[in-house]
């Protein structure tokens, strides 16, 4: 395993310091998590760093670095200066090499939003895709959020997605597309859906809500968790898959996630790939209701 990632087995005495603590047993604390079988979990976990040392490597550096009770801004630099060091990296150029030559198909309204009365309903709008986040719909939901954030006399803002899911995770077709990481880290850190998110939910809490369905995986995710409130449906599927690309999360999950579930099962779901269900969403802390 790569320098700094420990993974810790629960016997009775869990430490803070292992990136996360992993059981047979059902344990709620937030270090720990529970796995069918503790073998077969250190056999995968450790085949997966060995294939991406620098991005685990990383990742656990940066749920480390941030402090989820300070502004969200700062974690939010944190983490995108981190993720444009590992898009210079050799672990993402050998991804873009695997996926070869790829075409963002043109879609139009990616975002739409509707108000009603003081309530401010915002849907992400590229089904076809899995709402899989993209340049364009960045833009179309800063356009809408603008509105909420700039008009005080809404007081309820709703995220949800058409189609058979919430949102995937960024379009993997557009990714590699920015002509250099500088300029990718300036485009995530000035203009963020998930700051303006995090600005609203200190505003409105649990009025500013996502409702979430289907595929709710990286930036729709992390950005989802920013909400005050996220209410899933029972077909959810949650996850962070960023590792297999050389990436970390990149949309501001090392801070809303981190707040919500803690840096050790944040790690746990970058590090292993593996996705939970609403049930387990639920009992750590990552959705507030499912229903």
């Amino acid at each position: 395993m790569p320098a700094g990632i420990v993974v810790g087995v629960d016997t009775g005495n869990i430490s803070e310091q292992p990136t996360f603590t992993v059981t047979e047993d059902a344990c709620d604390d937030r270090r720990v998590i529970t796995v069918p079988s503790v073998d077969a979990m250190l056999s995968e976990l450790g085949q997966r760093l060995r294939r991406w040392p620098q991005a685990a490597a990383v990742c656990d550096d940066v749920l480390r670095a941030v402090d989820p009770g300070a502004p969200a801004f700062r974690g939010v630099i944190t983490e995108s200066l981190a993720y444009s060091t590992l898009q210079s990296g050799q672990e993402f150029a050998r991804w873009l090499a695997e996926r070869g030559p790829a075409r963002m198909p043109a879609i139009p309204d990616p975002v739409v939003a509707r108000r009603d009365g003081n309530t401010l309903r915002i849907k992400f709008n590229r089904p076809s895709r899995h709402n899989a986040f993209s340049t364009d719909a960045r833009a179309a939901l800063l356009e809408a959020l603008d509105v909420a954030r700039y008009d005080t006399s809404v007081d309820e803002v709703v995220l949800s997605g058409n189609g058979p899911s919430f949102c995937s995770g960024g379009d993997l077709a557009e990714f590699g597309t920015f002509s250099d990481p500088a300029t990718a880290h300036l485009a995530r850190t000035r203009y963020s859906p998930a700051l303006v998110l995090d600005a609203l939910t200190a505003r409105l809490g649990s009025a500013c809500r996502a409702e979430v369905h289907g595929q709710v995986l990286g930036s729709g995710l992390e950005m989802a968790a920013f909400c005050g409130r996220v209410v899933a449906a029972h077909d959810s599927v949650f996850g962070l898959p960023e590792l297999s690309l050389g990436l970390i999360p990149g949309a501001g999950g090392t801070v809303s996630i981190t707040r919500r579930i803690g840096r050790w099962r944040t790690a746990y779901l970058v590090l292993s790939g593996n996705t939970i269900d609403p049930e387990t969403a639920l009992a750590w802390g990552l959705v507030d209701a499912v229903g």
